[in-house]
């Protein structure tokens, strides 16, 4: 069965009428002139199967955003979670800066960080102290997040969510900026802070925000002029109109931001042929819809020390299949296929977009591979 935010009879296709497949279908974007330039990215989870180790796994990742930089990507986007093989992200900040170490050029990015599981002073030194040893390469992305887990292992109310990550936000921005700064809000006082150090990036590093089908978060990251972050958890019909809706409600509240400064992220895989994409991508993607599924059974604690093979024996619900998410949120493909689906979502205004190569424990060497190709058959189309 379907959970809510899976919903096939999505607000986007009912109303506009799209439809996503090989045959592109999208409601466009205003156009103004012919130009096809599109930024890419890298987008990870860093997924935990059974089989392999956090160790290696680092490894994999930090071969995989030197690869993505010498191959043009322009930023590799890291998500933090907690208490789960879904990804071992939880100190995303860390595992930038070893990158940020083994890099000279690519982007550091945080889609997202959690700000309520953090405290605002602490995750101001630190992404500030990030952007300092990157040479300014960090944009910083925050969201809610969506286990309820996470928030009950911090002891954290989740119905404060909002509230919490609201203040937070504004928070870190003040603490990179104002000298002596002091503040009284609703969970957190601070008194004359002098932030050591500040922020490369003047006056700050670039502010991402998440947002999914909640209203008051789109207006929240529209009405202050901050960017949105499109994951991956819409269906690309739903993830269109949201990027839309954002830009025109940011324009109407008087803010110059524009579709390059929107990451768009699919899970994505291309092969040579369409048959083979789907056949190494295929276990990955299913392993990854499988664990999503049960870490939600888990209001506190969590699946890690668990055998997956015994909840896939005993569940009750099942996720979307392997074919709805690739027909609906992942691209998967040859490189012509992969083309004619991004250039259905520049013709959408998408300007920037973000590849998932990571996911479900796919092999590395499939997916540095799959990046190859992606950046000398895909890539060279949009330049």
């Amino acid at each position: 069965m379907l959970s809510d935010y899976e919903d096939r009879n999505s607000f986007a296709g009912k109303v506009l009428g799209l439809k996503i497949g090989m045959d592109c279908v999208y409601t466009a974007a205003p156009q103004t002139n012919q130009e096809i330039k599109m930024d890419f990215a890298l987008f990870s989870h860093i997924p935990w199967p059974e089989e392999f180790t956090p160790k290696g796994l680092y490894t994999d990742l930090t071969e995989q955003a030197t690869a993505g930089e010498e191959l043009g990507f322009k930023a590799i986007w890291l998500a933090e979670h907690h208490f789960t093989r879904y990804g071992l992200g939880a100190s995303s900040l860390i595992i930038a800066s070893n990158i940020a170490a083994r890099t000279e050029r690519i982007r550091l990015g945080t889609a997202v960080l959690i700000p309520p599981l953090h405290h605002p002073v602490r995750l101001a030194e630190d992404t500030a102290t990030l952007d300092v040893l990157s040479d300014g390469r960090l944009d910083v992305g925050f969201g809610r997040g969506a286990a309820s887990s996470e928030y009950a292992n911090f002891g954290i109310d989740h119905a404060e969510s909002q509230a919490r990550y609201r203040e937070t936000i504004e928070m870190v921005e003040a603490l990179w900026t104002n000298r002596d700064y002091t503040f009284e809000g609703e969970y957190h006082t601070v008194k004359h802070i002098n932030l050591v150090p500040t922020p490369l990036q003047d006056p700050h590093p670039p502010v991402y925000v998440a947002a999914t089908r909640s209203v008051e978060s789109l207006d929240f990251v529209a009405s202050t002029g901050r960017r949105l972050i499109v994951g991956v958890v819409l269906n690309t019909d739903d993830a269109v109109d949201l990027m839309q809706r954002f830009l025109e409600q940011s324009k109407q509240a008087g803010h110059e931001v524009g579709a390059a400064d929107v990451p768009f992220f699919r899970y994505f895989y291309v092969a040579e042929t369409e048959e083979q994409a789907h056949r190494e991508a295929r276990e990955a993607l299913n392993w990854t819809l499988d664990l999503n599924t049960w870490r939600r059974e888990f209001s506190v604690g969590s699946e890690v020390y668990q055998p997956m093979a015994e909840y896939l024996s005993r569940r009750t619900e099942l996720p979307p299949s392997y074919e709805y998410l690739a027909e609906n949120r992942a691209f998967i493909g040859s490189p012509d296929q992969c083309a004619a689906k991004i250039q259905a979502l520049h013709d959408a205004g998408v300007r920037y977009f973000g590849c998932n190569f990571a996911f479900g424990g796919l092999d590395q060497g499939k997916q540095l591979k799959s990046m190859e190709l992606f950046a000398k058959e895909v890539m060279p189309r949009f330049a």
